[in-house]
């Protein structure tokens, strides 16, 4: 039988790799077109996949709007067939929402030029994340082609089906061999293309007489004569009829085939026919610290204060909103995300980040002062500090927060006048900084102008913050005496859920006060050499191990009746390179810092690592947490949701090509858990971790990694050639600096269900926002506003819900006037939840990741019930008034 092979022309278009965007953008304008003048009157060249990317179009766009129409007209003939993504965007490390926005926002500009490829097309992403089925089918796409991930011992077929985390399925079309073996057409061998490999292994793992093709490589200009090569195939290759076409096509002549398909579950990132670079989770941690925190920030904090912000007549920023997101979705394309790009990229990653943070934090600001400054108040009461919850569910603890204040003793009340604890550390005398840069637009009106103004940080106490609201307090100088940390030579603090004693070797021992159980030699920094790159982390090929245990250190304590502190300074020795550590050679000094914090009435203990790495090159630093619990497997959270980890991937270890290690991403936290014990970590920078020791039960968190090239040949966890150019070097991926890393530890006397790690994580991730004002801060430093009419009650609620959900945001409808709220089910039970409004709204709707209704909900005594959601499923809202 002939089969049909489906030669699809197309480019892998990275626009940064070791070259900067501005370079690639610059050759896109003419290989983009050139595409555009093969298509118009290149006689039988029909068509031309554009990546997958509607950045690349858009950027063409932007430089040449003279071609706009012959762009419109190529894309609704499916002739340049562009989107659905805005940029091909990583799997693993970007935020659930991040992907499905990039989604959206891809799609949006395609539809706009004619519409999108409705396809789950990723050739090169380091692997296929286990959310994707779901969020491609919320967003109306059953149909996926992809490569990276799958091994052939899976996958033994080009097509299957691919079943995710939560159950839903889609049909996947694996690009057998990658997207660049069409790439390099030898013209003198035409007639043997089929029969040698790669394409031999093509035809073999094809469930149909229909064969994929791809025509193309990294930022590969279109192949002029593609028309006449076909030609000469077809001449040279009786067994194969070859033609130009599409995925589309290729997708549906293979559906009208009606193979039988087999079926793939879960997540996929094996190193076995293909490089997935699991390690890249580490690469630059420095910049990973900042996509963590932002990407968090944004949809725990940004979107819901700005869906507050509307119901007090503050408009919703949208087209802010959607420039921030932009900037991380270029940062998310598969190179930029894993950092696998040269120090002048990493510039222009580093510089996006900071825009984006920059701008979102005074978007919370702006808004959160528009609020606080509409709230009534007493007139006698000249400060005021509003506490704002961005969670659906009532908040109480100790928040913190910098602060003026107009003397060092001062009082904190609630709404009713009631005192509530607080602890400051120390106080800082800003009074010529802040009255000098005070405004009044009106200089008759008297305000209240103090003669000193302190700053300093402080801890308060409060309670019963309303779910998506705020509540009002009030500082009261001169009254009282504020409880200032005190500093202490001792070696423990404790809190209602722990006690942590610092050891003879400068390990922790935490002893959980629910029963008693003592958890030794905890929080031990571990450092070891770093032969690999910016793609893969790889030991020393002769490598040593040094440990905190075996550092000198000192230990201080700040102390209180609310919280409690604890420092210990190690004076770390390392060796400077890795020729030093293969002699076992460590005289180089690397401080570091280790400071654990425990809250009144909070279960998680936090961490901060400061290391000052100025000096030693090519390492890892860890830290090693025995968490006793024997177990099978680890349960990490991912996009939309849970997933359970086996320790050892069996199979993939008997033959690779990029080691099967078990370093693992997560979003917000990795677990362990037992019947009776769990124990949790929730890191706020590198999201790496692997679990290690005889049972797998100590977790192993990255802090960081440092390198010195761009690509490196024969690695012990990747052998053979080097990824990416060996010959790029990366100093500043050696981050000669001082560097911070911040999470959370939370361990429980019961099971992963029982402990609600996802929302625990979540409220530790999310926080309470404090917003102070007093008119003499109405100024330069926050800039100088109107007066406006206080009239909004002292504490508000827009909504709340049970707290059995997972909120993922808060947001702006993207088309429509109302709004989105969108959870999820992180248990491995099936749950229920319901909405309850402070004002019912006029329309209330389930909707699909698209914002397109499914189903109208009702609205009863001003709540909706929600759809009960298995393990993973999320679930969308749209509601408006």
């Amino acid at each position: 039988m002939v089969k049909t092979v489906h030669v699809v022309p197309h480019t892998h278009w990275d626009r940064e790799w070791f070259f900067t965007t501005s370079r690639a953008q610059i050759y896109l304008l003419k290989d983009l077109k050139d595409v555009i003048n093969n298509l118009e009157n290149n006689v039988g060249f029909n068509h031309f996949i554009l990546d997958g990317q509607a950045s690349l179009i858009a950027d063409y766009l932007k430089w040449r709007p003279q071609d706009l129409k012959k762009v419109q007209n190529l894309v609704k003939n499916k002739k340049l067939i562009i989107g659905p993504w805005y940029t091909q965007t990583d799997q693993f490390l970007p935020s659930g929402e991040n992907i499905v926005r990039n989604l959206l926002y891809g799609m949006k500009i395609c539809s706009k030029l004619g519409g999108y490829m409705n396809i789950g097309y990723v050739p090169d992403s380091f692997g296929q994340e286990s959310s994707m089925p779901q969020i491609y089918k919320g967003l109306g796409i059953d149909k996926a082609v992809l490569w990276r991930g799958f091994p052939n011992y899976e996958a033994t077929h080009s097509e299957f089906i691919w079943k995710g985390e939560d159950g839903s399925r889609i049909n996947v079309y694996r690009m057998a061999c990658g997207y660049f073996i069409g790439g390099l057409i030898d013209e003198n061998n035409l007639d043997k293309i089929m029969t040698s490999e790669p394409f031999a292994s093509v035809v073999k793992q094809a469930t149909t007489d229909q064969i994929l093709f791809p025509q193309g490589s990294d930022m590969a200009p279109a192949r002029n004569n593609l028309p006449q090569v076909i030609e000469k195939l077809n001449e040279r290759n009786k067994d194969f009829k070859f033609k130009i076409s599409s995925l589309e096509e290729y997708i549906a002549a293979v559906d009208k085939v009606a193979p039988k398909l087999n079926m793939l579950k879960g997540e996929f990132n094996i190193g076995k026919n293909m490089r997935v670079h699991k390690t890249n989770y580490s690469s630059r941690s420095d910049l990973k610290k900042m996509n963590t925190l932002i990407q968090d920030y944004l949809t725990n904090i940004l979107e819901p204060v700005l869906t507050l912000g509307t119901q007090f007549g503050i408009s919703y920023p949208k087209g802010a909103a959607d420039d921030i997101w932009e900037k991380m979705f270029e940062n998310s394309a598969h190179d930029s995300m894993a950092n696998s790009v040269s120090d002048n990229v990493n510039e222009d990653i580093y510089l996006r980040y900071k825009q984006a943070r920059d701008m979102a934090t005074s978007l919370v600001e702006l808004t959160l002062r528009q609020i606080s400054v509409q709230i009534k108040k007493p007139d006698d009461k000249a400060i005021t500090l509003t506490v704002f919850n961005t969670t659906p569910v009532a908040k109480s603890g100790l928040v913190t927060k910098t602060i003026y204040t107009p003397a060092q003793n001062f009082e904190i009340q609630d709404k009713d006048g009631k005192p509530i604890p607080f602890v400051v550390a120390g106080f800082k005398d800003e009074t010529e900084e802040v009255n000098g840069a005070t405004v009044q637009l009106n200089p008759g009106n008297r305000i209240y102008q103090p003669e000193k103004v302190y700053k300093t940080k402080i801890s308060l106490v409060v309670k019963n913050i309303p779910p998506m609201g705020y509540q009002q307090y009030y500082l009261i100088p001169n009254v009282g005496k504020a409880d200032e940390l005190s500093v202490s030579n001792q070696t423990t603090i404790e809190n209602e859920y722990y006690k942590i004693e610092v050891n003879l070797d400068g390990s922790l021992r935490i002893t959980r006060k629910t029963d008693g159980r003592v958890f030794d030699k905890q929080a031990i920094l571990e450092d070891n050499g770093d032969d690999g790159d910016s793609y893969n982390y790889s030991p020393a090929k002769k490598d040593w191990v040094i440990y905190s245990t075996d550092q000198a250190f000192k230990v201080k304590a700040n102390k209180s009746a609310l919280l409690n502190e604890l420092k210990i300074d190690f004076d770390f020795r390392v060796p400077a390179d890795l020729d030093e550590r293969a002699h076992r050679k460590a005289f180089v000094l690397m401080p570091v810092s280790l400071e654990i914090k425990l809250k009144k009435d909070n279960p998680v203990i936090g961490f901060r690592v400061v290391t000052d790495n100025r000096q030693p090159l090519d390492h890892r630093l860890c830290i090693d947490f025995d968490t006793q619990i024997v177990t099978d497997g680890s349960i990490d959270d991912i996009q939309f949701g849970s997933i359970k980890r086996p320790f050892e991937l069996k199979k993939a270890i008997l033959d690779w090509q990029e080691k099967p290690i078990s370093i693992n991403t997560m979003q917000t936290y990795t677990s362990l858990s037992d019947k009776n014990n769990m124990f949790a970590i929730f890191p706020n920078g590198v999201r790496e971790y692997e679990d290690i020791g005889k049972h797998h039960s100590t977790i192993r968190l990255t802090l960081f990694r440092t390198y010195g090239r761009l690509g490196k040949a024969d690695l012990l966890y990747r052998p053979g050639r080097a990824s990416g150019d060996a010959t790029v070097a990366t100093l500043a991926a050696e981050l000669k600096k001082v560097l911070s890393f911040d999470f959370g530890v939370y361990i429980t006397d019961c099971d992963f269900e029982k402990a609600n790690v996802t929302n625990v994580a979540k409220e530790f991730k999310t926080g309470l926002q404090v917003f102070e004002y007093a008119e003499f801060l109405n100024g330069r430093l926050i800039f100088p506003f109107n007066v406006v009419k206080r009239k909004l009650p002292e504490e508000y609620s827009l909504f709340e819900t049970k707290g059995e959900f997972t909120t993922s945001t808060v947001k702006k409808a993207e088309e429509r006037k109302g709004y989105v709220i969108r959870l999820y089910n992180a248990s491995f039970k099936e749950k229920e939840d319901e909405l309850k409004f402070n004002k019912a709204p006029n329309k209330v709707e389930l909707v699909d990741l698209k914002e397109e209704p499914l189903k109208k909900l009702e609205v009863v005594n001003n709540t909706v019930k929600l759809p009960k959601l298995t393990h993973d499923k999320i679930v969308s809202i749209y509601y408006e008034y």
